[in-house]
């Protein structure tokens, strides 16, 4: 590879960054106008105005502290975006796959460099581990379409931490050969026995680590700065046991994905300012090293040059198409695969700057593997584009053919706002039992006030203010609504008619009297004066830090008009904070939970737990952890899924769960709400039809032999274990 020039035009540090951030503004607006990815547009520039172009800037300390950042970022955000779900389910796939993308480039690079390159069986055994390991370039633009909880993205990225591993064991053995002259097993064993206590220890302190600091600093800047020095703390301990330090990047993603939902402001931030800075300096600076002169320099280095690029393309291929085989894959899935695994960058070119210091590899092989880089990032970017694009037009037209789904989920939701400082915990939780792909309905936030004082309007805007913000930060819009009217409950009532609200989340009540109630006057009220979804929430740590989701479901609850809908939000909630969740209900309410669950394809990790007496949930009080959500599904009186127990609920939620985190679900009920809101009654009445009174008078009398059922025989729930 030639010599860099030793200086360049531009070395103010201001006018150099200007000249990167023009670089990565102009990239994607020019590229896409010719349907070229953006990615290949910055390596390109990094080309044009790197040393071995026109020499506009030189590849300085700078470039090469934010390029390995950048690959360090990439990682990570491989890791932090997967879906845990998904991965345990295809991991048996990935590693499959990891096992072909690096068997297939080892046997076939190894042949044809020793009989094509006329290598020695050393230098083509290390040349053949650069094409066996993988960048992940092109994974930008999975994260630009939301395609990055596709279970092949999953298995491409299980694959290619197995090929990065094999491909760093065989480099160490390689060093190892040619510096001792022989094998050494111990130094292969002690780089795998580092491996192992360093996964242990990752995996024991950093999610401990995590969960106390996001439960005692809620800063969102501090949270950022702390994400970002465990990466790092990870990504440096990985090189000094001699490991590759983008193995400790993607696994602290991993551990540490869990406790940073896909849709929360501190996600959105990390992906901002990965997708915004480090990864396009990454790529800027990977094109900076290519000198596309060398192609010219000779037929000999044109020649490896060629033969390196084709056989690292073809070899990556081949393990797409035989896992495409072996697993029934679809031609579209196979396309995706080779794409992501198909770029060469960071790893190969570690590898072969370490065989060009000791030795091992001559000039020709440097340049050829500059080269190499170019040709294979702009196949992987091309190839990954066009089946992305492919492949969310699919998912889109499937989701428009459910007509079902689509309509249920868009519902309006409004969020009850009155303390500025549980805002952004009930808009967080707002915006995660949302379905993240739901087109329609809107979000609201409404603060109702019953006197104009200036110190009542301050604290209405600042709290409307907040939550408009809290929902920017996860590019979520949240409509404000500021309201004076009668009182609390009367503002809600009318705001739930007026925009056709189906859902309505609102803060629990703290009590501040002894004689207090447990709910608090106004949301009884607020139950008794509408029959929409309402979710009441009181969360002692910050939603994400939950690690399990316990559901008590009364019976009959199928019957209600809201079921399919509370199922919905509790999994869309699950979903997102990747816990399990575990239902507690009747044998007869499950398979309605689980027909729900299956048919708006939900994959979570659900169990269930059979109860035969709503009122058991009460002996789980022991066995809900502090950092478990405890979720009440209730009925308001005289609904279908209603029963005399539900009338001790405040006492036994005040007794035995006071301390834990808790959400009082109450499901739609009743159909179309028939209460009338006037000046003289402003609390409203339940006014039913005479079809509804004899369906009551039906479920009253189930009641009374329920009743002497449960006197004569009583089953408690001792066997249960959560």
């Amino acid at each position: 590879m030639t010599s860099v020039s030793p200086t360049a035009i531009v070395t103010d540090p201001v006018l150099i960054f200007f000249i990167v951030l023009v670089i990565i503004l102009l990239a994607p607006l020019l590229l896409n106008k010719i349907k070229i990815p953006h990615i290949i547009g910055m390596i390109v520039a990094g080309v044009i105005v790197g040393p071995y172009g026109i020499g506009l800037l030189a590849r300085d300390a700078s470039f090469q502290i934010f390029g390995q950042v950048g690959i360090l970022y990439l990682m990570f955000l491989a890791g932090i975006e997967i879906d845990m779900y998904h991965l345990k389910k295809n991991l048996k796939k990935g590693m499959t796959f990891g096992t072909y993308t690096f068997l297939i480039p080892m046997i076939l690079g190894t042949v044809t460099s020793y009989y094509f390159l006329h290598l020695d069986w050393l230098t083509s055994i290390l040349l053949a581990s650069m094409y066996a390991s993988h960048t992940l370039v092109a994974y930008p633009i999975i994260s630009r379409f939301g395609l990055t909880k596709s279970p092949t993205v999953i298995i491409t990225i299980a694959g290619t931490i197995v090929t990065v591993l094999g491909a760093l064991i065989v480099l160490a053995v390689c060093v190892g050969i040619h510096n001792d002259g022989e094998f050494n097993a111990s130094e292969v064993l002690m780089l795998l026995l580092r491996l192992v206590i360093y996964s242990i220890a990752v995996i024991y302190l950093f999610p401990r680590i995590t969960r106390w600091f996001f439960k005692n600093y809620s800063d969102s800047v501090m949270q950022f700065i702390f994400v970002l020095a465990m990466v790092f703390l990870a990504s440096c301990t990985a090189g000094l046991i001699g490991l590759e330090s983008v193995l400790g990047a993607f696994f602290a993603g991993i551990v540490m994905n869990r406790y940073i939902p896909n849709m929360s402001p501190l996600m959105n931030r990390i992906e901002f300012v990965g997708n915004a800075i480090f990864i396009p300096y990454f790529l800027i600076g990977v094109g900076m090293l290519i000198n596309v002169k060398v192609i010219f320099a000779g037929w000999n280095t044109l020649y490896v040059a060629i033969m390196m690029s084709v056989v690292a393309t073809l070899c990556k291929w081949l393990a797409a198409w035989v896992t495409q085989l072996t697993y029934h894959m679809s031609a579209l899935d196979r396309k995706m695969i080779f794409g992501l695994s198909n770029a060469q960058a960071a790893a190969t070119l570690a590898a072969v700057m370490i065989g060009y210091n000791l030795g091992i590899f001559d000039e020709s092989i440097l340049n050829g593997t500059i080269v190499m880089i170019l040709v294979t990032c702009t196949i992987s970017s091309i190839v990954t584009e066009r089946a992305a694009t492919r492949m969310k037009m699919e998912q889109l037209e499937n989701a428009e053919n459910n007509t079902d789904t689509s309509s249920d989920r868009s519902l309006n939701t409004m969020i009850a706002v009155a303390n500025p400082l549980t805002v952004p915990g009930l808009v967080e939780l707002a915006v995660l039992l949302r379905n993240p792909y739901s087109k329609g309905g809107h979000l609201y936030a409404a603060h109702v006030r019953s006197d104009n004082s200036a110190g009542s309007k301050a604290m209405g805007r600042n709290s409307l203010d907040l939550a408009i913000q809290t929902g920017a930060s996860v590019d979520t819009e949240i409509l404000p609504i500021e309201r004076y009217d009668l009182n609390f409950v009367t503002g809600l009532i009318n705001t739930v008619e007026e925009r056709d609200i189906s859902n309505v989340i609102i803060g629990m009540h703290r009590k501040a009297t002894v004689i207090d109630s447990f709910f608090g006057s106004k949301i009884e009220r607020l139950l008794e004066s509408t029959h929409k979804m309402v979710v009441i929430t009181r969360c002692f740590i910050p939603v994400s830090t939950i690690t399990r989701i316990v559901v008590s479901v009364p019976d009959k609850a199928q019957y209600e008009i809201g079921f399919k809908r509370w199922v919905m939000a509790i999994a869309n909630l699950t979903q997102q904070l990747g816990c399990r969740v575990i239902f507690c209900c009747n044998p007869e309410v499950k398979p309605y939970i689980r027909g729900v669950l299956h048919s708006e394809k939900y994959e979570i990790r659900s169990e269930f737990r059979d109860v035969e007496e709503w009122d058991d949930f009460v002996l789980l009080a022991n066995r809900i952890l502090d950092d478990d959500l405890f979720i009440v599904v209730n009925a308001r009186r005289a609904s279908v899924s209603f029963n005399p127990s539900m009338e001790e609920l405040p006492g036994f939620l005040q007794k035995y769960f006071s301390r834990n985190n808790l959400i009082v679900l109450y499901p739609e009920q009743f159909g179309e709400s028939t209460i009338t809101v006037s000046a003289y009654n402003p609390l409203g009445g339940d006014v039913v039809s005479k079809g509804e009174l004899w369906v009551r008078l039906a479920h009253y009398w189930r009641q009374l032999i329920q009743l002497r059922k449960r006197f004569t025989h009583r089953k408690r729930i001792n066997k249960i274990d959560i």
